[in-house]
């Protein structure tokens, strides 16, 4: 099932029809209450924003992987790239807000044809943290790529890589053949560099769990994780961040196709930890989507959730405004509030 998932012959469901799915359906033990009526039930509710961090942008779903629980259906045939204005402008807004932290991620971020032009401005405006979120293998695609390594050393990046599991077996179900060996490779490139061992050039890698289950300790996994990659490849990395698989996009068709759906459900709102709901990520981060319309995270950006705010769009930008608004919330959320919590910075308990 997972192998077929890698594949876009047949477009996935749309927004509305996930969300719909999401939404309804008697299980086993009752009707899954909605995630707001929880929020409520922990006085949580609405949830509102507390600050703006981290400004997340999605430079497009173009991406030379096709991996099998991909929050956003990215691939080799994804034609979706942010505009060279939207840029402008999202540096624009950065700018403007002395947001600290810009986080890049796609697709494969590095494909966008200016991301090296918009690392360079931005590190000229003064921006503090720039995350690039590599898949690792795009390091090793071509000649464009493969002095990428110096460039994010040039402009002290902070890298965040996915890397599903220290083994071959598992790391290459999720991502596709081959990719384990690219991804230590390139991983080699960067240590080399002195990412991961150098305080000023910082390397975290990124699990997701392969299955219908919740992540296991962040803790216990990072020095799992460290253990085998030094002994086994002499990699180094600073911190493992373990982020369960939200049901969405190619993961909720998996779940639905393997008979997994109401079961995973289950799981998450039985898992629901009310200590979690101070530190989602949608609380601290604003998602720009490609076309440059704002979200309250790269989840809900998936589901075409806009923010609840008359400034949706990068075009209207009103930090005001923004932090002002409700969170949108639905049942994907369990997935964020689950056992240790998951955020794109980890666990959050």
């Amino acid at each position: 099932m997972l192998k077929s998932l890698r594949s876009r012959a047949v477009p996935l469901a749309s927004s509305a029809h996930q969300i719909e799915t999401l939404e309804g359906g008697d299980f086993q033990n009752g009707t899954l209450k909605p995630f707001d009526e929880t929020l409520k039930l922990q006085g949580a509710w609405p949830l509102t924003p507390r600050a703006l961090d981290i400004l997340q942008v999605n430079l497009g779903y173009m991406c030379n992987q096709t991996c099998a629980h991909c929050h956003v259906d990215a691939g080799p045939d994804r034609e979706e790239i942010m505009p060279l204005d939207t840029l402008k402008k999202v540096l624009e807004v950065a700018k403007k807000t002395g947001v600290p932290t810009l986080d890049l991620t796609g697709g494969a971020p590095e494909m966008h044809p200016n991301f090296r032009w918009l690392i360079e401005t931005a590190r000229a405006e003064g921006i503090k943290e720039i995350i690039v979120r590599s898949n690792l293998t795009i390091l090793e695609a071509n000649a464009n790529y493969k002095t990428l390594p110096e460039f994010f050393k040039k402009h002290k990046l902070r890298v965040v890589s996915s890397l599903p599991h220290y083994s071959v077996k598992r790391t290459d179900k999720q991502r596709g053949e081959g990719v384990f060996s690219k991804s230590i490779t390139a991983l080699q490139k960067l240590n080399a560099l002195g990412y991961g061992n150098d305080s000023e050039l910082i390397l975290d890698l990124v699990y997701n769990p392969s299955g219908a289950f919740l992540s296991a300790d962040q803790t216990a996994l990072e020095k799992d994780f460290k253990m085998k990659l030094k002994e086994q490849f002499g990699v180094s990395f600073n911190q493992l961040f373990c982020i369960n698989n939200l049901p969405i996009s190619r993961f909720l068709e998996y779940l639905l196709a393997s008979e997994n759906y109401e079961t995973y459900m289950e799981t998450l709102v039985e898992s629901f930890n009310p200590a979690t709901l101070s530190g989602v990520m949608c609380t601290n981060t604003l998602s720009v989507g490609w076309d440059g319309r704002l979200y309250d995270c790269d989840f809900n950006q998936m589901l075409e959730l806009t923010v609840e705010s008359a400034s949706n769009h990068i075009d209207h930008f009103n930090l005001e405004r923004l932090l002002a608004r409700n969170i949108r919330v639905n049942q994907h959320c369990y997935g964020c509030t689950a056992g240790a919590g998951s955020s794109c910075q980890g666990s959050l308990t």
